[in-house]
């Protein structure tokens, strides 16, 4: 029996990673979720610029974005 190789695995990737994909398609996430991921976006962006940002203070900014905007 012959190991799988490399190309193997990528082939078996690409087919979950499109399944993946089209799932991914049909989401429909709720404004809770989009926010929790803006945030987690952010957090990530400024922390890799500025390791003294952390999530906490990604949170404080959020909400007082959010409370000017009512």
């Amino acid at each position: 029996m012959v190991p799988p190789t490399r190309l193997d695995y990528i082939g078996i990737m690409t087919d979950a990673l499109k399944k993946l994909i089209e799932a991914a398609k049909t989401a429909n996430p709720t404004e809770e979720h989009r926010e929790e991921q803006r945030r987690s976006f952010v957090y990530g962006n400024t922390h890799f610029e500025n390791a003294l940002i952390t999530r906490e203070m990604v949170d404080l900014e959020a909400e007082k974005l959010a409370k000017e905007e009512k």
